[in-house]
């Protein structure tokens, strides 16, 4: 049998545990995704300037694709692992080592097909540390706590992304600090979670239930059909999330060709507009969602969100300065806080089954990472429209993925 600490134990939460947990999850979100936002681009542009749409297409769409079999794959056997050192603990140390290995890679390479192996050794390991990260929530917190440790956790990420990119933009032109600083200084704050975490563990003679090719493949489906507003929210997901993702892959190389900003100075630019971004969403995320609770509507505000997202990408694609392109910034921000407040409120209200919740939001948390995936793979075709290098064709058509994403809530039933 698992040790698991008392219901008493577990909702009395430690100021330290949470403190450091945050921690982490900034740590970890800053290691994984400053390459996405802004290092991986500027390492395309040094290494092949001639094809860097494409180069970026391909490492980004292969890496996410990992992304999205790792998590569930690692996460389950995170759940099965018998050690002295707990069940958590092996997978976040070792997780996040090779995940810094993957970074290396990257920071030395001078080829796609090297940048491309450490992206995939980085995406891999650091999302088998991500899935033993969100699986301590439930080992150490009652539910009664969740809430609370959730919101922390949430705005940990947004600060996450933020201190990655400020790293990222203080070390100017090195680009081997531009992996390794955000990376190293990530996996430090893991590696101190780790050694203060008080694990669950599993015993020797614990009996586990076989886990199968077939029984993995079982976790990433539902009847759609059987399920219809349930799939209707995932899609209104998976849409928007295309539809910023567009956006998300190409804003430094829009700022370079488009704005003509100093490749020097791109770094500083995309940690203003994070900055701005991030302080919107906070305050938005907690009006939005208390005002969603008092009116207890949750369709209305999400397709307006939504809709808010599809403004800010078209102000995003038709900007011609700087400062508008901070504005685009801002308006996204207000749209990402109110959709991410409200949207998991939606979903939860529309779960197949109350029972296997954890594996149907698990089903859910596709419709965020399979987009950056996809993104980069149709982004060439759009980009090639009328001329080369076409980023305002690419974001319009974010645009439209954005609109059609606030489309698809409106034929949910179940909830008002």
């Amino acid at each position: 049998m698992a040790k698991k600490s008392t219901s008493t134990q577990r909702d009395k939460l430690s100021v330290t545990f949470l403190v450091f947990y945050t921690l982490a999850t900034i740590g970890l979100y800053a290691a994984l995704l400053t390459p996405v936002i802004i290092g991986l681009s500027l390492k395309m542009a040094t290494i092949d300037p001639a094809h860097k749409e494409n180069s970026l297409a391909l490492v980004l769409g292969v890496g996410a694709a990992l992304a999205l079999v790792s998590n569930p794959f690692f996460g389950k056997l995170s759940d099965r692992t018998r050690s002295r050192f707990g069940m958590r603990r092996p997978w976040l140390i070792g997780g996040s080592l090779f995940g810094l290995l993957g970074l290396l890679i990257i920071a030395t390479s001078t080829s796609v097909w090297m940048v491309l192996v450490g992206w995939c050794i980085a995406q891999t390991a650091f999302n088998a540390a991500l899935a033993a990260l969100t699986a301590v929530l439930p080992d150490q917190v009652s539910e009664r706590r969740r809430g609370t440790v959730s919101g922390f956790l949430g705005i940990a990420i947004s600060i996450g992304v933020l201190a990655g990119i400020f790293l990222a933009q203080a070390v100017g032109s090195n680009q081997f600090l531009l992996f390794m600083a955000p990376g190293a200084g990530g996996v430090l704050l893991v590696l101190l979670f780790s050694f203060i975490l008080k694990d669950r563990t599993l015993t020797l003679n614990t009996k586990l239930p076989v886990y199968s090719f077939v029984e993995f493949l079982k976790s990433f489906w539902l009847n759609p059909l059987k399920n219809r507003d349930y799939t209707w929210a995932w899609l209104s997901r998976f849409i928007l999330f295309l539809g910023i993702a567009t956006f998300t892959s190409y804003q430094t190389y829009f700022l370079l060709d488009k704005l003509h900003v100093a490749e020097n100075d791109v770094a500083i630019k995309v940690f203003i507009a994070t900055l701005i971004s991030s302080v919107i969403v906070v305050i938005a995320s907690i009006i939005g969602g208390a005002l969603s609770d008092k009116l207890q509507r949750r369709k209305g505000f999400v397709v307006v969100a939504a809709l808010i997202y599809a403004v800010a990408l078209y102000i995003l694609a038709t900007a011609d300065s700087i400062s508008m392109f901070f504005v685009g910034a801002a308006i996204a921000g207000l749209g990402q806080g109110v959709y991410l407040a409200v949207d998991l409120a939606l979903v939860t209200m529309v779960l197949p089954n109350k029972k296997d919740s954890a594996k149907d939001l698990g089903i859910f948390n596709i419709a965020n990472a399979a987009p950056q995936s996809i993104a980069p793979a149709i982004a060439p075709f759009f980009l090639a429209i009328n001329g080369p290098r076409n980023y305002t064709s690419l974001f319009i058509a974010g645009v439209v993925f954005a609109v059609i994403g606030a489309l698809c809530v409106i034929p949910i039933r179940r909830v008002k």
